[in-house]
């Protein structure tokens, strides 16, 4: 190996914040992060379209996690709801700061490790982070959390949301007797 090809390779080791076991598993955080958007636009959106049958309120909390994650719809209806109601779903984008207030330090959270997940695999994700930021999702003066933390975080808000079960602690080791 040339002393080029090692330094690059030692450049790229330790410019890499993340290990590239660790991204698919950051991505799973952030999807859940998503999940718990999505149910808790649902529910909003329950009340306050509450004319609207649950498919079409499906739709449009789907056409705002999506539009605000920059991430495509596995449901073409999705797709057709968005565009067919781009207003609608840019209002709710703009409300989301009101209606999931709770939310918005997970959101600025997954939206920042989606995109050095990003990043790490030559994805430009930028754009999803200035947006939240217009939008006033992005809490620029929260700290980065570590990844454990981010992990852990998205774990007990998935847990208090009904996602998950919630983890409990286990018992400390018994002592041998002696």
């Amino acid at each position: 190996m040339s002393e080029f090809q090692q330094y690059t390779e030692d450049q790229q080791e330790r410019e890499a914040p993340f290990d590239s076991k660790l991204i698919p598993v950051m991505r799973e955080a952030v999807l859940t992060v998503q999940m718990v958007l999505y149910r808790s636009l649902k529910e909003n959106m329950a009340t306050r379209f509450a004319d609207w049958p649950p498919e079409k309120q499906g739709r449009l909390a789907g056409a705002v996690v999506n539009n605000l994650f920059g991430t495509e719809a596995l449901d073409p209806g999705v797709t057709e709801f968005a565009r067919a109601h781009r207003e609608l779903v840019e209002d709710e984008l703009r409300g989301l700061s009101e209606n999931c207030e709770d939310l918005i330090p997970f959101l600025t959270d997954a939206l920042r490790m989606q995109t050095i997940c990003d990043n790490q695999e030559g994805i430009h994700s930028l754009g999803c982070l200035l947006m939240a930021r217009e939008l006033g999702i992005l809490r620029e003066d929260r700290a980065l959390p570590l990844p454990s933390t981010f992990m852990l975080s998205v774990r007990n808000l998935a847990a208090a949301h009904g996602i998950i079960e919630k983890m409990e602690a286990a018992p400390p080791p018994e002592e041998p007797p002696e």
